[in-house]
């Protein structure tokens, strides 16, 4: 019994932890990380900032009719640039490589992401019910893959 009220308060705590993670008004947005987010993406329209950790930002914005999402830490360094893209605009050297790599595997969802190392492709697959995300770079090579699952899913 007594750790079944452990488990219950450790998750009322960690349901509290989170959403002070969420829902950030922009006064609590650091200056550094608003101006850095401003020289990057001066068109965002729509720009909505969450916390994603205790030292990282991440805002979700529109840029030229797509949905974006940024990260920069709490100084105002860029991190990470995201946004979706159809499964027609993922380079047919990446398709081949998955195809190749994972056999019976159909594309669920693909996103660009860029950092300061270069742009990768994040593919979620499917197969059987199971699905993966993978990472790949640009040539198609296989830079990590990571089994999804069901509270990765949703």
């Amino acid at each position: 019994m007594i750790m079944k009220s452990l488990k219950v308060a450790l998750a009322g705590v960690l349901a509290c932890a989170l959403l002070a993670f969420t829902n950030v008004s922009m006064e609590k947005v650091p200056q550094k990380v608003k101006n850095a987010f401003a020289q990057k993406f001066p068109h965002a329209k729509s720009v909505k900032w969450d916390r994603e950790s205790p030292n990282e930002w991440e805002a979700a914005f529109k840029l030229d009719r797509m949905e974006y999402s940024a990260n920069f830490t709490d100084d105002g360094t860029w991190k990470e640039t995201e946004h979706e893209i159809e499964e027609s605009q993922v380079p047919s050297n990446v398709r081949k490589s998955l195809r190749d790599n994972f056999k019976g595997y159909t594309i669920n969802e693909s996103e660009i992401s860029e950092t300061q190392q270069g742009m990768v492709y994040e593919i979620e697959i499917k197969k059987d019910g199971s699905e993966m995300e993978v990472a790949l770079d640009a040539s198609g090579k296989v830079i990590n893959k990571e089994e999804l699952d069901k509270e990765d899913k949703d």
